[in-house]
């Protein structure tokens, strides 16, 4: 059954001690601009990146295949969760934090599987990991690579996924036309829903693809 998100709500917000953060602290950096000025700076950083790995987390581009439909529109995969510093529901892709010595894709198979259920694996042509991308380099350090998986969905594993979520993980699966994300952003943020600027920027790019062609 998919959760309901209408009872999740912000209760009250308060300053968090520094000695009990788990997640993120705040950190003051001093440094020297072009000029040699020196400033200082104000910025989260994340606390839970393991040691000798240089991301947080992954973002997954997941794309379900199914080879006795080869002509068929790719669906992309998406998942709607709650997000209390934002309070709001969010459309997001499927995402997640490493482990100590696990590569970004092992990372991405692991997640999506536990997320959603589903069984992925690298897309036809090779893998794809892109740059390590800054969320929000203005604020905080925290970053990540987006890889793109295949879900067969001949496998036996993808008939009937089964996620295998945290119990403080309440997350919603669902997919979308690839060709039409940009929509159905826009039918979402018209019904109250937040979007991941993953999920947006992914959205942007196949508009600029269509516009300009480049496929």
């Amino acid at each position: 059954m998919a959760p309901s998100f209408g009872q999740s709500k912000v209760l009250k917000t308060e300053p968090l001690d520094q000695k009990d953060a788990k997640w993120a602290t705040l950190v003051k950096t001093t440094y020297t601009d072009p000029e040699g000025v020196e400033r200082t700076w104000e910025s989260g950083e994340r606390l839970t990146r393991p040691s000798g790995s240089d991301i947080d987390g992954v973002g997954i581009v997941a794309i379900l295949e199914d080879p006795s439909k080869p002509d068929d529109t790719p669906q992309i995969v998406l998942q709607k969760q709650w997000r209390p510093p934002v309070n709001a529901t969010v459309i997001e892709v499927p995402a997640g934090l490493i482990d100590p010595k696990e590569t970004a894709e092992q990372c991405a198979i692991r997640e999506l599987k536990e997320e959603t259920g589903y069984v992925g694996k690298p897309m036809k042509g090779g893998s794809f990991v892109s740059p390590i991308m800054f969320n929000d380099p203005g604020f905080c350090n925290t970053n990540l690579r987006m890889i793109h998986l295949a879900i067969d969905m001949a496998d036996p594993a993808n008939q009937n996924p089964q996620p295998e979520l945290e119990n403080n993980e309440f997350i919603e699966t669902f997919t979308v036309p690839l060709k039409d994300l940009w929509d159905e952003c826009s039918k979402f943020e018209a019904e109250g829903y937040a979007i991941d600027a993953r999920v947006g920027t992914l959205a942007e790019g196949v508009e600029l693809a269509k516009r300009f062609r480049l496929a």
